[in-house]
């Protein structure tokens, strides 16, 4: 028998990762048969627990249990939506370093992309400042190139255009006038500040291009030794030639030389 503590606790977890409202019997549904009745008394206590109100001390909470759509779902409670929006405004408030941004153009401007191929134009590694992109929702996978490895193939969102007051990507400026704002000192303090970011990234590029070149040359002695091995071990398997033998050739040379010559009919006649 589940204790009701512990009914309690898997019921408020499996609300907490449900993406959507969980009907009631589908929660009841996670107990025994005889375990039922003890689930529902389980459930109200939960919901109790989380329709406190709020204004106490020891019973306020974040969240808190409502019915909709015919399920039950944990939701923030509506006098916390202040706190909230400065929450997810402070967050979108953040700078972008210049590294960013110079991604994001060459993103914006040679879309779809590869990380590669913007690794080869940065000449620096921009897995760090994609995975900032990604979660800034400035840019999105829009899929795989058809090549070895099959890379991500990056492009911009519509938060990008909203973020950027543009129509759709034709109202891009020109590419010579999108560097020379980058290079301009103002634009660059505005928008990026100092580029502690991208002095990173090199470092952590420099550091893993040292281990590839460690791990390849490990891997070229390893070669070497086992060919020099093979090499050694045919040489071991090849039958030792017989000093004592005589070639074939030279075996038929001396056969000729021993030869008597032939005998005449018509002098032994004579004689």
């Amino acid at each position: 028998m589940t204790d009701r503590k512990e009914m309690i606790a898997a019921l408020e977890a499996v609300l907490f990762v449900a993406p959507e409202p969980v009907s009631r019997q589908r929660l009841m549904d996670l107990f025994d048969a005889a375990e039922r009745d003890e689930a529902r008394a389980a459930l109200e206590e939960l919901t109790l627990r989380y329709s406190q109100p709020g204004d106490s001390a020891t019973t306020s909470r974040g969240v808190l249990l409502e019915e909709v759509a015919g399920g039950l779902r944990l939701v923030t409670r509506p006098d916390v939506n202040d706190w909230l929006r400065r929450f997810f405004e402070a967050g979108r408030s953040k700078k972008l370093s210049m590294g960013a941004l110079e991604t994001l153009a060459i993103v914006a401007y040679r879309q779809p992309v590869t990380a590669p191929e913007i690794q080869e134009l940065r000449s620096v590694s921009p897995s760090g400042v994609l995975k900032t992109l990604l979660e800034r929702r400035m840019i999105r996978i829009s899929g795989r190139k058809e090549v070895v490895g099959k890379p991500f193939l990056y492009g911009t969102t519509q938060d990008f255009l909203v973020h950027f007051g543009l129509r759709n990507l034709k109202d891009l400026p020109p590419l010579e006038e999108f560097e020379d704002a980058l290079a301009s000192e103002g634009l660059g303090e505005l928008l990026g500040g100092t580029d502690l970011e991208e002095l990173a990234l090199r470092e952590a590029a420099e550091v893993e291009e040292r281990a590839e070149d460690a791990e390849e040359k490990r891997q070229r002695e390893e070669e070497e030794a086992q060919a020099e091995a093979a090499e050694g071990a045919e040489a071991q398997a090849e039958p030792p030639s017989d000093s004592g033998s005589v070639p074939a050739s030279e075996e038929t040379r001396l056969q000729e030389e021993v030869e008597l010559p032939s005998t005449d009919p018509e002098k032994e006649s004579i004689s």
